[in-house]
């Protein structure tokens, strides 16, 4: 039966671990176990009902120590949060502690039927925990081997003293060499089950481990396999990515096309503006030369009717030579102002044509630039 007991006076958790741990011996005995190497670490342990996922054992960095027995040569490693023990873990030679980032290591226990995890502060930490670890697991392995060679030695020593016993009685009959031989055989035989019984032992924990490093590699498996998983799922999220910025550059060109498009129309608009209101003014002066126009016939009549008082007046000169001189001076007069007149309407149809002709050439610039457009 194990359990923790703390030293009077000191903290649960403190940098110097001040921790015993005792455990039953034969006769009823207490060995005392001390801390051989100590830090501190994030405590996890993996999900019995995925085998993937960490769940966390401690809510906060806890102490993390390593134990040496020296009644059973064995070593484990201990961590308690609080009143908890949360890793109580016998080192053996067939386990191994695996960095699996620059901040994290584990290693599998199978008589608890669990992996740990331990998260550190700096990777320095993390080197020096599984250094120690396998300078333990070394240890651990050369006191296997020693008490193997042990046994060994005991169970030729048990058959040796059965062999010799048996030709001693065959040759002589002593009584008391007898009994210390028949009490030697005893404890021989006594031994030699004990080594059965921990052979026995060691095929359990050796299956065992066996079975954990079967659930440990069907794991390692579906890791695998996830990762695999998540691998095709990146590269096609990162295929549609590229596809997305491509079409982003497609429409941020085309984008850029548009507003280029726009300011074109936009100064179109402007020039068409421009031209609008110089077709109005040409309209305007178009009017303006139409309204003059109509006074063309009126001015026409006025020459007609000048023409025929001209003649009324001749005709009357024939018959008004007194009034000669001055008809003839109204004549002269009339014949100036119809001349005056006549250069001034030439003038006027001249300006007038010249006129209309460059509102036709506008007009016909401005329905090219309308079909250009």
């Amino acid at each position: 039966m194990h359990s923790v007991v703390l030293s009077p006076g000191s903290p649960l958790l403190c940098d110097s671990l001040s921790v015993f741990v005792y455990h039953e011996l034969d006769g009823g005995a207490l060995a005392r176990e001390q801390p051989i190497f100590t830090t501190r670490a994030h405590v996890f342990q993996i999900d019995p009902s995925t085998k993937k996922n960490w769940v966390p054992a401690s809510k906060q960095a806890v102490t993390v120590s390593y134990f040496y027995d020296v009644t059973r040569n064995s070593y484990r490693i201990i961590s308690v949060d609080g009143a908890k023990v949360i890793i109580n873990s016998t080192i053996t030679p067939n386990m191994t502690f695996t960095k699996t980032s620059q901040k994290f290591g584990q290693w599998a226990d199978s008589r608890a039927n669990t992996v740990f995890g331990l998260g550190f502060s700096s990777e320095q930490q993390l080197t020096k925990f599984a250094e120690k670890f396998q300078e333990v697991k070394e240890a651990a392995r050369l006191a296997r081997d020693k008490s193997q060679e042990k046994t060994e030695t005991s169970s030729n020593h048990s058959q040796a003293s059965s062999v010799n016993g048996t030709d001693d009685e065959k040759a002589s009959h002593v009584g008391p060499a007898d009994t210390h031989l028949k009490s030697e055989n005893d404890k021989l035989k006594i031994a030699l089950t004990q080594s059965a019984a921990n052979v026995k032992k060691w095929e359990v924990e050796l299956q065992t481990l066996r079975e954990s490093n079967a659930r440990l590699t069907a794991a390692l498996q579906e890791s695998a396999a996830s990762v695999e998983q998540w691998k095709r799922q990146f590269s096609l999220c990162r295929e549609e990515n590229d596809r997305l910025r491509n079409k982003i550059d497609e429409l941020e060109e085309q984008c850029s096309e548009i507003n280029r498009e726009k300011e074109r129309n936009s100064q179109l608009e402007q020039r068409i503006g421009e031209l609008e209101s110089e077709v109005r003014e040409k309209e305007t002066e178009l009017n303006d030369l139409r309204k003059q126009s109509e006074i063309i016939p009126q001015l026409m009549s006025e020459c007609e009717y000048v023409s025929e008082k001209l003649e009324a007046a001749e005709r009357d000169n024939q018959n008004l030579e007194g009034k000669v001189r001055s008809l003839k001076t109204d004549i002269e007069e009339s014949k100036y102002r119809q001349r005056h007149l006549k250069v001034e309407l030439k003038s006027f149809l001249e300006v007038l044509d010249a006129k209309i002709d460059g509102l036709h050439d506008f007009r016909r610039g401005l329905s090219k630039l309308g079909a250009d457009s």
